[in-house]
Formats: structure tokens, C-alpha cells, sequence
């Protein structure tokens, strides 16, 4: 049974009405946990509400394109939800280094600000014992990541992280590893011109990495340029693991337990 590491079901892209459907596609698919992400305080209600299916699990986080939103108080408001049952780490947090800064900023201030809050995150995840959910993402180069990776660095002994959606060269997942850290792969693996995620993934050892969809975001082919949903985790499953030389089933087993270690389901698999 596979687990979708990353997902965003209180996206505008899904209607509430239509989670129910699109949890039973998933299941239906071998999915049978899934993880969805807060991005600010205004979605944080609506992903715990779905994470009271006992398939879903919530992160909770301030995502670095909205740290411009947050109050300066975002993560101590976070901090009163770090022991409801149905929450399982921090994230989506991290730097993006993609989007320009919004109006009234310029990059460097924006930047710093992102970096304020990740440290902000890792430091609730210390007093709260749960890992954390990272982002990076540039227009060029490895900025973001390479920042990233330092404030992390500053917390390892305490707490994993796992920086979703990897797209980089083994050498960087190698770094994330050395820190007991993951990294986890989606559907842009999947892609034709993603010749050094699937080196990274052929690379990356057992119990080192886990998959996601980052719906509705990313679809893997053949759906590719559509909205992604759990049930397509399959398909970037099903690729890894020939690119592994790995069956479906190890790999979903692995990755899976993997899942299971990082985020310690606090309700059994369905």
C-alpha cells in the first residue's frame, strides 16, 4: 500500500464536496495514507477537518510564499495544534527563492523573512518532537537550498526533515542524508527531462526517501499539465520502481515504512 507523502487538499483546485470521491480514487489506486499541508493560518482549518478521515494526516506550516501574509506571531499560533492528534509534522515551511518578492518588498528582505520563519518552524518542531516538511525551490542555481540546508544543519541532532518534491543532484540528497534527513520524489521524476532526479532517485538507498504528488500540483505523465490527486502517486511509484529494478509492492513497503518512521502515524493504516 502506497502513501502520498505531500498533498494539498484544501487547495482551491478541490471543492470540499469532491474530497470524499477523490479520497476513494486514491484508495482504490493502493493509496491508503496521505498526508496534506497547511500553507498558511487561513488553510490550517480546513486540512485538519479532512485529516479527521483516519486516510488523511495534516502538517501544519506557513508556506515561504505567504510569509508575507503572516502575522508575526504565524508560528506561535501554530504552536496550539502541535498535539492534536490528527497533525504529524511541520511544513510546508522553507525558502522559495523562485517567486519574485510581492509588492512593498524587495528580494533580500523577503528572503530574510523566510529564513526568519524556517528557523521559526524548526524551532517548534524541537519543543513539539515532530519533523519538519521543507521547500526550496530557485530560478537558477541552488540558493535556496543551499541556505536551507544550513539553518537545518543547525537543528539535525533534534529533528529530520525531509525536503519534498527533490529535484537536485545526488550529491545535494547525499548532504540531506548525511543530516539524517529524506528527500521524497513526485511526478516531476516522471518527466523526460528529468534526467538528474532519476539519477538521484536510482541513487538514493532504502529508507532514504519517500513519494508524493504535491497535488494539485505536478501531475506525473501521462497526465502531465493536469490536476494532480493522490491516486496518481501510483504512476511515480510505478516509475521509480522500475527505474530501481524494485517491484511495486517493495517499493511501496519501503517507501511506506519510511513514511511511517518520518511522520509517526499517531492511527493505524486503513
Amino acid at each position: 500500500m502506497l502513501t502520498d507523502s505531500h498533498c494539498h487538499l484544501a487547495s482551491h483546485r478541490f471543492q470540499s464536496e469532491e474530497i470524499p470521491d477523490l479520497l476513494e480514487r486514491a484508495r482504490a489506486a493502493g493509496v491508503n495514507r496521505l498526508v496534506t499541508l497547511a500553507t498558511s493560518l487561513a488553510d490550517l482549518p480546513a486540512n485538519l477537518t479532512h485529516a479527521e478521515n483516519p486516510m488523511v494526516h495534516a502538517c501544519i506550516g506557513i508556506h515561504p510564499c505567504d510569509v508575507h501574509h503572516a502575522p508575526d506571531d504565524a508560528v506561535s499560533q501554530l504552536a496550539a495544534y502541535t498535539g492534536d492528534s490528527r497533525v504529524c509534522a511541520i511544513g510546508e515551511t522553507g525558502l522559495d527563492y523562485y517567486h519574485p518578492a510581492p509588492d512593498e518588498w524587495d528580494d533580500d528582505a523577503f528572503r530574510a523573512r523566510q529564513r526568519d520563519l524556517l528557523r521559526q518552524h524548526f524551532e517548534l518542531a524541537v519543543k513539539s518532537g515532530l519533523n519538519v516538511v521543507i521547500h526550496t525551490r530557485d530560478q537558477t542555481g541552488h540558493a535556496s537550498f543551499e541556505d536551507a540546508l544550513a539553518i537545518y544543519r543547525d537543528y539535525h541532532d533534534s529533528v529530520r526533515a525531509v525536503f519534498h518534491c527533490f529535484i537536485g543532484p545526488w550529491e545535494n540528497a547525499e548532504r540531506v542524508l548525511a543530516l539524517g534527513g529524506l528527500v521524497s520524489f513526485g511526478g516531476v521524476a516522471t518527466f523526460k527531462s528529468a534526467a538528474q532526479v532519476r539519477d538521484t532517485a536510482v541513487k538514493c538507498p532504502v529508507g532514504s526517501f519517500m513519494v508524493e504528488t504535491d497535488a494539485p500540483y505536478l501531475a506525473p505523465e501521462p497526465y502531465r499539465g493536469k490536476r494532480n490527486e493522490p491516486a496518481l502517486v501510483l504512476h511515480t511509484a510505478e516509475f521509480l520502481a522500475t527505474l530501481r529494478n524494485e517491484s511495486l509492492e517493495q517499493l511501496a513497503a519501503h517507501t511506506s515504512e519510511t513514511a511511517n518512521a518520518f511522520f509517526r502515524f499517531r492511527s493505524a493504516a486503513i
